[in-house]
């Protein structure tokens, strides 16, 4: 029996690419973290970071594994989250796809900023600390460089300003 789809032939299919996807729900502000979270950290942690260490199609945008205590339930919880190496800091955004809230895990780093990021292998005791307004606008153009759908993101989000959050060592 042969494939049959009425939106797409099997020769359309082949050449949709995990990139394109990614790209594609990037540009609709898709955020799929509550379903894919624990099968990513899981992958992560089990290769040591030789899979699920970058965004898929964008080898420089890489990922770091952030924990965080929960502000209120004090549950320590993981979010593979893309990072930007500064010296030694590391750098991320609390875009959460450009929805109008901010993601839980920048609430739970609020709140409880010592903690610990995984990457590859290594794993970091750090503190986090929200950018100041100098370090944003240094930052920013760096951070959309390196991932242009923050732009898409910080546009969808608005009046919301997208939270830069600075990952030092500890």
């Amino acid at each position: 029996m042969g494939y049959s789809c009425p939106l797409a032939s099997p020769d359309d299919l082949r050449q949709i690419s995990m990139p394109s996807l990614t790209d594609f729900a990037s540009k609709r502000g898709w955020y799929l973290g509550k379903r894919s979270t624990p099968i990513h950290v899981w992958i992560y942690r089990r290769s040591g970071g030789r899979i699920g260490a970058h965004y898929p199609g964008r080898r420089e945008c890489r990922i770091a594994l952030v924990d965080h205590r929960g502000a209120k339930s004090n549950v320590v919880r993981t979010s593979p989250l893309i990072y930007l190496a500064q010296g030694g800091d590391i750098v991320v955004v609390a875009s959460k796809a450009g929805h109008p809230t901010n993601p839980a895990w920048f609430h739970n780093l609020m709140a409880n900023p010592n903690t610990t990021v995984q990457i590859g292998r290594e794993v970091r005791e750090i503190r986090a600390r929200l950018a100041g307004d100098g370090e944003r606008e240094r930052l920013w153009p760096k951070l959309t460089q390196m991932f242009p759908a923050y732009e898409i993101y910080r546009r969808n989000a608005s009046p919301r300003r997208l939270p830069v959050v600075i990952l030092e060592p500890r």
